[in-house]
């Protein structure tokens, strides 16, 4: 195995070995795999499939962070072998030891060495049989084993000792965690916590559709046989056609939910805590019980356990009762006093042991529900207590209670990473530290917003006080002291934390050893944005003045810099694309930075150096930021750029620099090679040519850019680029972008070099070619070795190189804007158009290069970006289906959310429109949604606490009820409160005493959204009612109201909603139930995990299904050593895992891995997430597989529901979810029910993917199969023929599909011959004709897996390494092929072109 940054030429721009940007949810093979290497190599082996392998509905690139930024120096071991040997050594082979805990058989437990003592105690704590213990220790032979130690370091344990659990005496500490676990018992099955958003609990609704478990039997359900007792009736609403959109279904009712009491009431009693001669005898704390039989008891903990006392609730009697029951266990102390207890704690822990882990154990951030139904709100002692202490005292298991948050965040960074078990031991600190820190920041905001925090500067008016909480630092998002008064005032200091935060993100990712940025978390809630900061030590003590030492405190007037920070800066430089420059200071000192001016440098009192205030990591975006006397380049013109923005912090993303980089390394190793070609011609003809001339020129445009996500169009950047050197100017620089739908007639105009080749170069956005150099060897002779040549030019340093050649690259460097003259590189000045920053008079070429090259950036992102991204939806390699997977697609192609109305325009103006008219309804209701969040954000600002879930039912109102005048409800008492409380006025942010936001009127709401979408994304809606847009766009209300719930953090009551009553409101304030947090933070990376998962999907993708499984299993290992159980990597791992599992034909264990999967999804993404309804839809294959056929047709229900509800019927999405239906349906002789599904999806198909598309061959096909199983042979001809025709045009007559399609339709024939035959016998003779046998043939359940596994891109191919060698080649033969342009019509869509272009599966 060879590690992918083996090769890579020194010199590109940015070796990160892999970039996890671009990590398709479904594994798709996405990754950057560093393209410069296929220049080189074009290997043409199965690399430029680097579609989605595992995924046959292309490749749907959501990993739910785009966080994922690259990694600038993850180191990679010399290859991955030597991490192979690592990584056996971690696996040591676990042992099984024998517990003995009090009172129950001893049994056998499987360990591992690595595990600490604790890990044993955990185990003990969940298991049904010992749950109830917390306070025991573990001793081996009399020994008391320590619980941090590991097991390997304790001497004499090995397979087979003996273990006893030892109850141990308790503290008052230990007496609090007993009461907390046992609460948490009591609570397991209750979805409260999930509900209200605590703990890290959340939903899952899987067990509910699948009765439970689909656990190892598999089978467990209905034979195939019985098909008769099927129920297949989907209700009413999941029909296609069905406009009705019910809430309620969304989370349907759990029957285990109905909690089973076991107590009345557990509670801390009043008489807490114990006087101080009740202590000396060994009382800890008194609880107040009152059983289900209605008796109420005083227990007393004391440090031998739990017993009665004598205390009532007027009394106090601490004497023991008689009998006292004295337990261990307040368990064993509740079942001997309540027989009720006993029956049903017995039960509800059976019930709890048997849910699927995965429903259980903790998320590692909070994932809020954004609906709830009323839940009772019952007695909880904990609860309480919690709310009233700060929690800190027990909660942390740390010596010194509260925790130093940067002390711990900056020593996990510090620990070794020399190899593979020290790399995993630091992911692990970091990603835990990461995760607590969220947790704890998101409670002190919203203890700071609802008043509950003591300002450190109280004196101040409320939007400039600044809180600290917890070891924390809080600040409000407002422009206090007009610091940002030059950019844009409070939409500035809006923008500015979540601009800091991807800087401390990128910085995090490099992860230079020495530098330290600050934990940060933004949160955003009741309309108020909190920044959360680790503080850095002794900041507090000094002036801010005193403290910088690196940077400017005043946006450039003064700067200071220091050499240790330039040093350490300077490792950041290539990885962020960051130039080192320099500035003048107040006294026209020359002053050296490698960031931009903001960037503070502070040493702590720890003496480390930090930076800070990260705002202006990456470069200012020019299409957003007016500038006098700048021009922009035509393409960002023409769109109608530069635009004024609220703000001057708009920066470009670090996506697009990466791609903007990559596109231009590209171009630079063809105008070398180009010029090297020259040369050498020059010297075969001793002709002297200029160096390059206008028509070597064009070779280069008509070359594929297929390197980057770049559409047919982006070969005509590279023309404008090239006028960078304003010597040459080409003939060519029309915007392409409408050759992707002109299917290359344009090309007739460009040197036929290599045929219509653009077309097809991006087949999948990332798709590189690896027959780059193939192609062009055959066309220019000579130019591959001008391409080596070109190679090994740019690797050296350019010392030792012919004064030639070195020309070479000194023309083609000025041509791309390199920093350097002698290799590529290129990197952005950040302070360039800084207003208040000035450079020393030397520097001016400089400044004009770095200002040409922020232009050429921003007019990228024009002209190539977002055409890419418009064509990756039209050939559907990217499937937006809501708000959040839209934005996901535009950040990974680095377009920023500020851009949705230009993307919707430049779609506005595609041929194609009608093919992205999903696209459309998607970006509009974002953009629609995003506006009203504005608005809300403001609107909640002026709302007091008593009246916020009035304002919030009248907001909704306003937004989505057809009702023309929703009144706001002000209860009349509240008005004469609000008058007495004037005087006590401003002490929490949100007390404005105004009730202005009560006249909010729905046509003045979406006059404002209107003038918002002109005024912040020059979009036009000239709608001035709900109603209209939905009319106008063919939006959903029920969407809007996801949509704007889940970015604003409202959660609503799951009823039934009457959007379109004009009689009364739709919501009231009982509807709003709670209104939560929206978090922004950093989501750490398990590197070494994510390389075996990347180097397992390229095996997967050469064939190598048994390698890539071990390897993703090896993955899935070290992602669990990383995050824990749950995180949405480890989800994409076991989706990939049960492909494979499936694809080698073990159903049971790709049902068990797929059910983790989804399990997983709804539990880290949300129950309705797009990622979790494809979940839904492989599980239901792999159901359907293992002969689960009503489990099947449930999933796919659920799908579908939840599919309609997230976007509506009309998606491309929907067209295979409902093949799918059809197809199960048919396979359980459904065939009306099943028709009316595939005819739906064949209408789908059609409009998506256009009326000669295969897969609406494919379409036709299975509705003719129906057909031809209900004998309507007519109709199934019909249908067939259809299928034939498109087969026959775009495969030709000898193509394998084409003869079967065509024997189908004689077989058809002959039936209705038959049919036809029998049906005269019958009209002539009456009843005693002789009726010849029909075959009516239920279809095979063999035959329908076929096609099912064929629309869910699913081929399996016989492993013999012959049948392998023969694939690989045909594969090979299909690219070239495609590359070529031969093939009509993208391959995507065709099943036989192996499906979606997988070679393998």
């Amino acid at each position: 195995m060879v590690s992918k940054t083996d090769d890579i030429p020194p010199s590109v721009p940015n070796c990160k070995p892999v970039d996890l940007a671009d990590e398709a949810g479904d594994g798709a093979q996405d990754t950057k795999e560093s393209s410069k290497t296929h220049l080189k190599d074009s290997c043409g082996c199965g690399h430029s499939a680097d579609t989605a392998m595992v995924n046959g509905d292309g490749a749907h690139g959501h990993t739910d962070e785009a966080e994922s930024k690259p990694d600038g120096n993850a180191e990679v071991d010399g290859g991955e072998e030597s991490n192979e040997q690592e990584v056996i050594v971690i696996q040591d082979t676990g042992f099984t030891v024998k517990i003995q805990a009090p009172g129950t058989e001893p049994f056998d437990l499987q360990v591992s060495p690595q595990e600490m003592v604790q890990e044993i105690h955990q185990v003990l704590m969940d298991r049904e049989d010992t749950c109830h213990r917390t306070c025991f220790s573990l001793q081996l032979e009399g020994n008391v084993l320590d619980n941090f130690a590991e097991l390997k370091s304790i001497e004499g344990l090995q397979e087979g000792s003996l273990l006893k659990v030892v109850e141990e005496p308790y503290t008052v500490r230990e007496a609090r965690i007993h009461v907390r676990h046992i609460r948490d018992l009591l609570k397991s099955l209750d979805p409260s916590d999930a509900y209200n958003g605590v703990d890290c609990n959340s939903l899952s609704f899987l067990s509910i559709f699948t009765d439970g478990d689909l656990g190892d039997s598999g089978k467990r359900k209905k034979k195939g046989n019985e098909l008769e007792q099927i129920d297949c009736t989907p209700p009413e609403h999941i029909l296609p056609g069905s406009k009705d959109r019910p809430l309620v279904p969304l989370q349907p009712q759990n029957k285990d939910w109905k909690p089973m009491q076991c107590l009345k009431v557990l509670t801390m009693s009043g008489w807490n805590p114990p006087p101080g001669n009740r202590k000396m005898h060994g009382d800890l704390m008194y609880l107040y019980i009152v059983t289900v039989e209605e008796r109420h008891v005083s227990v007393t903990a004391s440090t031998r356990g739990f017993y009665l006392n004598q205390s009532t609730t007027y009394t106090f009697n601490p004497k023991p009762a008689n009998p006292s029951f004295l337990s261990h266990s307040l368990v064993e102390l509740l079942s001997q006093i309540s027989p009720a207890f006993k029956k049903n704690f017995t039960a509800l822990q059976k019930k709890r042991v048997q849910r699927h882990p995965f429903e259980r154990i903790a998320t590692p951030f909070q994932v809020y529900s954004w609906t709830a139904p009323q839940v009772d709100h019952a007695m909880d002692c904990v609860r309480a207590e919690d709310a009233y202490t700060s929690r800190l005292g027990y909660e942390e298991h740390i010596p010194g209670q509260t925790r130093d948050w940067n002390e711990e965040l900056q020593t996990t960074r510090e620990l070794p990473r020399k190899n593979l078990p020290e790399r995993l031991l630091r992911e692990r600190a970091i990603f835990k530290v990461h995760s607590d820190f969220a947790a704890a920041a998101t409670r002190g905001a919203m203890a700071v917003i609802d008043g509950n925090v003591m300002a450190i500067n109280p004196g101040e008016e409320t939007r400039m006080q600044m809180f600290i909480w917890n070891n924390i630092f809080f600040s409000l998002g407002f422009d206090v002291r007009d610091h940002y008064r030059e950019l844009g005032g409070d939409a500035a200091a809006h923008a500015a934390p979540t601009n800091d935060l991807n800087g401390v993100r990128a910085y995090g990712a490099v992860d230079v050893e020495g530098l330290y940025t600050l934990g940060t978390v933004v949160v955003d809630y009741r309309g108020y944005r909190v920044t959360a900061q680790s503080i850095i030590p002794g900041i507090l003590e000094r002036e801010q003045e005193q403290s910088v030492i690196y940077g400017s405190i005043d946006f450039g007037k003064t700067v200071v810099s220091h050499t240790k920070y330039l040093e350490l800066l300077e490792k950041t430089s290539r990885p962020l694309k960051v130039q080192r420059h320099s500035v003048l200071n107040e006294k026209n000192d020359t002053v050296e930075l490698c960031s931009s001016v903001e960037c503070k440098g502070i040493i702590g009192n720890d003496g480390r150096h930090y930076i800070l205030d990260l705002l202006r990591t990456f470069p200012p975006d020019l299409n957003f930021l007016p500038v006098d006397g700048e021009v922009l380049p035509p393409e960002s013109q023409r769109q109608g750029f530069p635009r004024q923005h609220r703000h001057r912090l708009a920066c470009l993303r670090q996506e697009l620099i990466e791609a903007f980089v990559e596109h231009r390394y590209l171009l630079f190793m063809k105008m070398a090679a180009l010029q090297l070609m020259q040369q050498k011609a020059n010297k075969d003809t001793k002709t002297d040519t200029p160096a390059i001339t206008e028509t070597s020129e064009t070779p280069t445009e008509s070359k594929p850019d297929a390197t980057q996500t770049q559409t047919a169009s982006s070969d005509s950047p590279s023309a404008t680029d090239a006028s960078t050197d304003s010597t040459r100017t080409t003939s060519d620089n029309t915007s392409a972008a409408p050759q992707t739908e002109t299917e290359g007639e344009e090309n007739s105009s460009k040197p036929t070099t290599n045929g219509p080749l653009e077309l097809t170069a991006a087949q999948n956005g990332e798709c590189k070619s690896p027959l780059e150099g193939k192609e062009l060897e055959e066309s220019i002779p000579g130019l591959a070795q001008a391409k080596e040549l070109a190679e090994t030019l740019v690797a050296e340093d350019g010392s030792c190189i012919d004064p030639k050649s070195r020309e070479v690259v000194l023309n083609a460097c000025k041509a791309v804007g390199s920093i350097s003259n002698t290799s590529f590189d290129i990197r952005f000045n950040p302070d360039i158009f800084s207003p208040g920053v000035r450079f020393p008079d030397n520097s001016t070429d400089d400044v004009q290069k770095q200002k040409q090259l922020l232009k050429d950036a921003a007019s990228f992102l024009v002209s190539c970006q977002i055409p890419s991204l418009v064509k990756d939806c039209l050939d559907h390699s990217a499937v937006p289906m809501d708000g959040a997977t839209l934005t996901e697609a535009l950040h990974q192609r680095g377009i920023n959310v500020r851009y949705l109305g230009t993307v919707l325009e430049f779609v506005d103006k595609t041929p194609a429109k009608a093919q992205l008219e999903h696209f459309c309804r998607i970006g509009i209701s974002e953009l629609i949604t995003r506006c009203a969040k504005h608005i809300f954000k403001t609107y909640l600002q002026g709302v007091e606490l008593s009246a916020l879930s009035a304002a919030v039912s009248h907001f909704l109102n306003c937004f989505l009820s057809s009702f023309p005048d929703a009144v706001a409800h002000l209860p009349p008492d509240e008005l004469v409160s609000r008058r007495k409380s004037r005087k006590r006025r401003n002490r929490v942010p949100g007390s404005g005493d105004n009730t202005a936001w009560a006249s909010l009127t729905p046509s003045e709401l979406w006059k404002n959204i209107a003038s918002e979408a002109q005024s912040y994304y020059q979009f036009t809606i000239q709608c001035e009612s709900v109603d209209q847009v939905v009319e106008k766009y063919g939006l959903q209300k029920i969407t809007l109201l996801r949509e704007i719930s889940v970015k604003t953090g409202i959660q609503i009551l799951i009823k039934e909603y009457n959007f379109d009553s004009r009689h009364k409101p739709a919501f009231t304030e009982e509807d709003i139930l709670n209104i939560f947090p929206v978090v922004k933070h950093v989501n750490p990376k398990a590197s070494d995990a994510f390389h075996f998962f990347q180097s397992g999907q390229a095996k997967v993708q050469q064939g190598f299904l048994k390698e890539g499984c071990e390897l993703i299993n090896e993955a899935l290992n070290l992602f669990n050593n990383v995050y824990g159980a749950m995180h949405v990597e480890i989800c994409a791992c076991l989706r990939l895992l049960a492909r494979l599992n499936y694809i080698m034909g073990d159903h049971p264990e790709a049902l068990s891995n797929q059910q983790k999967a989804v399990l997983m999804s709804e539990r880290v993404l949300g129950i309705e997430h797009p990622n979790t309804i494809q979940e839904y839809m492989h599980l239901a294959l792999y159901c359907f597989a293992n002969g689960q056929l009503s489990t099947a047709l449930k999933l796919l229900y659920r799908a579908r529901y939840l599919l309609l509800m997230v976007c509506g019927e009309d998606h491309p999405e929907m067209a295979l979810l409902d093949s799918n239906i059809g197809l199960v349906l048919h396979g359980v002789m459904e065939y009306d029910l099943s028709l009316r599904f595939l005819e739906n999806a064949l209408t789908i198909n059609t409009k998506y993917h256009g009326s000669r598309s295969l897969k609406v061959a494919l379409s036709h096909h299975l509705v003719a199969r129906v057909y031809e199983s209900k004998a309507e042979f007519r109709s199934a001809l019909q249908h067939e023929k259809e299928g034939y025709t498109i087969y026959k045009n775009q495969m030709g007559e000898a193509h394998e599909k084409t003869k079967e399609s065509s024997e189908y339709l004689k077989y058809l024939t002959q039936q209705a011959v038959a049919l036809q035959r029998t049906m005269n016998e019958i009209y002539k003779n009456g009843s005693n004709a002789s009726i010849m046998p029909l075959k009516f043939t239920a279809p095979s359940m063999a035959s329908v897996l076929e096609q099912l596994n064929i629309i869910n891109g699913i081929i399996f191919i016989p492993l013999s390494q012959k049948d392998l060698e023969n694939l690989k080649a045909e594969v090979q033969r299909r690219q070239q092929l495609q590359e070529l342009g031969k093939t009509e019509e993208p391959a995507e869509d065709s099943p036989l072109e192996l499906e979606d272009k997988i070679p393998v599966d």
